[in-house]
């Protein structure tokens, strides 16, 4: 029997209730200004309401921020660093980027930072921030990106030369715990540059403001406790989380505030208390020794350690926050139990991927599963409160009919896996999907509670909706909830030999109420094809598809259409799997088989009098646009539009199919007395490999067709994977007139060139990981039922021709190709950015971005989204697993 290793145990107490490992986490969100949760404005600019400018010195609302920091699970009290290199115009305690209004591309944050390490119960944490010695240039930034156009790159805090000769510091944060509520803090500085240089460092323990909204509510208080040669301690007092000590080795002094507004700087009004939110801020900018109480007392509190590093040098602070106020040599064992940690991570990360892997591979994954981890952030929003606003300010009466008024009923407490911790610091329903299957590998505990979360009452809408996102959660994302769901079931099964039945079933009750949703909302002519929207896909059609069409009528989508195919599939693997206890879940399973069979041939149909989906001259799907005078029109743009008929697709085992005798009875009279519905779709008659029965929308003649174009590199397979929009159409762009003015769809590998759905997510030819993880896993069921035998041409035109399962492995390699170094030592993700590719300070430091360019694989919008990014872990993991097969 295999020893587990100590992380695994500590999941294990925590699992079972034994410990509460996962109360401190890396939780504080890397941005909170600029989002919807606290922006009171009267139209609902979030961007321009909570500035960046405003955020040292207003008060949040609803969370908090900072560098590189920590907080508790319900963001009680929070620590996080602050810095100054003595020439900035403020401290640096957050990271800066611009807003959507002020990028080319939309928002974007200007500042380089890593996720270099973490576990699960975060046990073990480390992350990078490269902190430049000249003054940051804020205005620059601002300045250059909004003169530039679309059609020009961006320009980056590298663009402005101020890392030039290595002028920065290298700020390593690590945490390590002794236990569950005995947290070690260590802060190294390193000096890269080739002279001595100053350095004003700031750890920086808070509480999140719970006290300025209501009359009286219960104030927590930071105040010195203890101080000798050797360390001072900060003693922190909250109602509801008990007290804690932050022990601090001794610096220049310790300085005191309190988290609250300055009203004087934001407002023009007088202050509520002589000590505000940016206090510690005009202390030592300015020197302003009345903004700091005296008395060493207040809610917010540092500790100033004033450092001369020389070249290439590096100094090291530790620190250690406590439930223990008896400690009398707090940092004795410190060093010993940050390595042991480190070890014990090591040995965890080992463990769950036992198989041959480089150095450069392990290292990618662990990267991946560290960014994973620290976009575990505090979420905290009440509409209804939010919509009425509190009461010692007046009411925002204009909100209550504008964003997300509907949504009334959603509270949110809670630690929710963020596609990105500053450009996307808020939940997406189906980012979050895509988020379990790596976290599923290291915490399934933490998967699964995402998938249930989303769909409990607090969340759910009445009518059975998942809330989309916080921007609007009103807005449709794919239903890719069941597919999470079950893979979830399914990755817990194989790593960890448990099978949450529970877990299934719950999810699954509620899931029936959105499949519901779906069909009553987005079938318009109730004929089993469906409108969903953007659906998560932003520009990639001709006309924006969330917004009332320049020429009237709806689509017929191709994608929400096969989307809900999938769904059926999903609900229909997961009610088979319920059956095996339950035989009610038999009947259920018989209806979902059913519905699908609806879809799959509304897809599917030709010769009637409506227009199909399927196009048999071209050989792909496209959408079909219905005009008011009952015209149809297909919508020719060759895009993934026409690959995710590809997703819906399931095998039957026999065995499941001779367990459930109903089940199969019903699926036997399908074949044999409705032709109508089984001609259109994939073999259910024909037995596959093992004599497994198949159900796909894309039959093997279709499949085959889709596959030329799909593998075609002069179409959508580019060296990186799947392209979202084939090119093609660089050669032949797709336009469309609506009375003198023309759309057009143009091949774009990289950014966006215009506005359309908000303009900073490109899906116009370049390649996004969740949708290119979703042929693979369907390539590889293809696989499963026709078996070896079953070969395309891969690449098309190539002479090589393999089956499903070595394509399948083929895109895998070349998505996980944008992060490794290439023969010349470059790596793909960093394009030509020369700092990434050839300094060893930068070279290894992964980042995950948002998408990546068409053509020569570099990355691409939010430059932190590891989340559905982070998929490369588990496309590594299965690689090396199958090295050999």
């Amino acid at each position: 029997m295999t020893v587990p290793t100590q992380e695994e145990l500590r999941l294990e107490a925590t699992r079972t209730h034994k410990a509460h490992w996962r109360r401190w986490g890396s939780y504080l969100s890397d941005r909170q200004w600029g989002t919807v949760r606290e922006d009171y404005s009267p139209s609902g600019t979030a961007w321009d309401y909570f500035s960046h400018d405003q955020a040292r010195s207003r008060a949040y609302r609803w969370g908090e921020d900072g560098l590189l920091g920590i907080s508790d699970n319900h963001q009680r009290l929070c620590f996080a660093i602050a810095l100054w290199n003595g020439a900035d115009p403020i401290l640096k305690e957050r990271l800066f980027g611009l807003t959507g209004n002020e990028g080319n591309h939309g928002e974007d944050v200007k500042e380089y930072y890593f996720y270099l390490d973490n576990t699960p119960t975060h046990s073990y944490m480390k992350a990078l921030y490269k902190y430049p010695q000249s003054t940051f240039p804020y205005t620059q930034l601002v300045k250059e990106n909004q003169h530039r156009t679309r059609q020009e790159p961006e320009f980056e805090l590298l663009d402005t030369g101020i890392f030039d000769q290595q002028r920065y510091f290298d700020v390593m944060v690590e945490y390590a715990k002794q236990d569950a509520e005995d947290i070690l803090i260590q802060i190294k500085i390193t000096n890269r540059s080739s002279e001595t240089k100053p350095i004003h460092v700031l750890p920086t323990l808070w509480f999140r403001n719970t006290w300025s909204w209501t009359q009286d509510s219960s104030k927590p208080s930071l105040k010195i406790v203890r101080s000798n040669h050797t360390y001072d301690v900060i003693e922190a007092d909250h109602p509801t989380l008990n007290k804690r000590w932050l022990y601090c080795e001794k610096g220049e002094g310790l300085l005191f505030t309190e988290n609250e507004t300055n009203n004087e700087r934001i407002l023009s009004s007088p202050n509520h208390s002589a000590y505000v939110k940016d206090g510690i801020n005009d202390y030592i900018i300015h020197g302003n020794e009345e903004a700091v109480n005296p008395d060493k007392i207040g809610t917010k509190a540092a500790v100033h350690y004033q450092l001369i590093i020389p070249s290439h040098a590096t100094q090291t602070i530790q620190l250690r926050l406590s439930d223990r106020s008896n400690l009398t040599t707090p940092f004795a064992d410190f060093d010993a139990i940050v390595k042991t940690r480190q070890q014990e991570a090591d040995e965890f990360y080992q463990r769950i991927t036992p198989f041959p892997l480089s150095d450069e591979m392990r290292n990618i994954q662990r990267q991946a599963f560290a960014g994973m981890l620290w976009s575990k952030q505090y979420y905290h929003y009440s509409v209804e409160e939010w919509l009425k606003g509190d009461p010692i300010a007046p009411a925002p009466s204009e909100r209550k009919q504008g964003r997300n008024h509907e949504w009334f009923h959603l509270h949110t407490d809670d630690i929710l896996s963020m596609p990105d911790t500053w450009e996307y610091p808020w939940f997406a329903a189906w980012d979050l999907a895509f988020h379990c299957i790596p976290l599923a590998m290291i915490d399934p505990e933490f998967a699964k509670h995402q998938l249930d979360i989303l769909t409990r009452e607090w969340y759910m809408h009445p009518n059975g909706q998942i809330p989309a996102y916080e921007w609007a959660f009103g807005d449709v994302n794919p239903p890719v909830h069941a597919w999470a769901t079950w893979r979830v079931y399914k990755i817990e099964q194989k790593m960890y030999g448990r099978s949450d039945r529970v877990f299934l079933e719950r999810v699954f009750q509620k899931l029936l109420l959105n499949f519901t949703w779906w069909v009553n909302r987005k079938d318009v002519e109730g004929r089993n094809i469906f409108q969903g929207g953007f659906l998560g896909l932003d520009n990639i059609g001709v006309f924006d598809r969330s917004a009332t069409l320049p020429t009237g009528g709806h689509i017929d989508q191709s994608d929400g259409t096969s989307w809900m195919g999938m769904y059926c599939l999903n609900l229909l693997a997961i009610a088979l799997e319920l059956a095996q206890t339950n035989p009610v879940y038999e009947d259920i399973a018989t209806k979902f088989f059913e519905h699908y069979l609806y879809i799959a041939d509304a897809m599917n149909r030709i010769g009637e009098a409506e227009t199909s989906l399927w196009n048999e001259t071209d050989g792909f799907y496209y959408d079909v646009l219905h005009l008011p005078n009952d015209q149809q029109i297909e919508l020719k743009v060759r895009s993934m539009v026409g690959l995710i008929p590809l997703f819906a697709i399931e095998t039957l085992e026999p065995e499941t199919l001779h367990q459930l005798p109903a089940f199969k009875k019903r699926l036997e009279w399908v074949i044999q007395h409705r032709p109508d519905l089984r001609r259109n779709v994939a073999c259910m008659e024909t037995q596959g490999m093992q004599a497994r029965r198949l159900l796909a929308i894309v039959s093997q003649d279709k499949l085959r067709r889709i596959l030329q174009k799909m593998l075609d590199e002069t179409e959508f397979l580019s060296s990186h994977g799947i392209r979202a929009l084939s090119k093609h159409h660089a050669t032949h762009p797709y336009t469309f007139d609506v009375d003198g003015t023309q759309f057009r769809v143009d091949y774009e590998p990289a950014e966006s060139s215009s506005g359309l759905f908000g303009g900073n997510s490109n899906w116009r030819g370049t390649v996004w990981f969740p949708v290119n993880f979703l042929l693979i896993e369907s390539l590889q069921k293809f696989h499963h039922y026709l078996g070896d035998d079953f070969k395309v041409e891969c690449p098309t035109g190539s002479g090589q021709w393999r089956n499903l399962w070595e394509v399948a492995l083929e895109l895998s390699h070349r998505l996980i190709q944008i992060f490794l170094q290439d023969p010349s030592g470059r790596r793909p993700v960093y394009g030509a950015t020369e700092l990434f590719q050839t300094d060893p300070n930068w070279q290894d430091l992964m980042l995950f971005y948002e998408y990546f360019h068409g053509d020569n694989g570099a990355g691409i919008g939010a430059s932190h989204q590891t989340g559905w990014t982070g998929l490369v872990a588990k496309l590594i993991h299965q690689i090396s697993q199958y090295a050999d097969g």
